[in-house]
């Protein structure tokens, strides 16, 4: 016999929910709990409206010196670790790109920069392809941190386009809605 387990992330800010589509009207907020042998994190996700940028505030301990690829990758599956997330999340089909690209995936946040493993790496990012609303919501997809630089498929490695050569998996969770930030 199998077992199967269903997560089911309930969102309900006042008055949000648009009755006819279900879909948030309002603002929305997520979060993320990062967890990694070494990294561990939250990052905190805010969306006025649908049609606003994504203010990514973020909060991360336990990263090397230097800069960090963080993406939203495709699944909210972290059974087997960060690995099962699978790729970046891109639902348009593109190549990776930086953040300011008009070719990227819609994961593709770009770099974080950290002092060291004895600081907090802290910071906000606004973003205006990712979403908390609609059919390309990264709500319940799973954010990570990796190992090395972005290099905004600019690098001339064999997995520059797919992936900006970030290196591995250092820690990930998966994004949820959150009542309260």
């Amino acid at each position: 016999m199998t077992n199967y387990n269903l997560l089911v992330f309930v969102n309900n800010i006042g008055n949000n929910l648009n009755t006819k589509t279900t879909t948030p009207t309002k603002m929305t907020k997520a979060v993320c709990v990062i967890k990694g042998d070494t990294v561990q994190g939250t990052v905190k996700f805010t969306q006025e409206n649908k049609d606003s940028p994504v203010s990514v505030d973020y909060e991360i301990t336990g990263l090397a010196a230097g800069l960090h690829g963080f993406h939203v990758h495709a699944f909210g599956d972290t059974q087997q670790g960060c690995i099962s997330a699978g790729p970046h999340f891109n639902p348009h089909g593109k190549e990776h790109g930086g953040p300011n690209d008009e070719n990227r995936h819609v994961g593709d946040l770009g770099n974080i920069e950290s002092k060291g493993p004895e600081s907090a790496t802290k910071g906000t990012i606004t973003d205006k392809l990712i979403s908390l609303f609609g059919e390309h919501s990264i709500v319940g997809r799973t954010m990570i941190v990796h190992a090395d630089k972005d290099d905004f498929g600019q690098g001339g490695f064999e997995d520059s386009k797919t992936t900006g050569h970030a290196g591995a998996r250092l820690g990930c969770g998966v994004i949820g809605l959150a009542q309260n930030l």
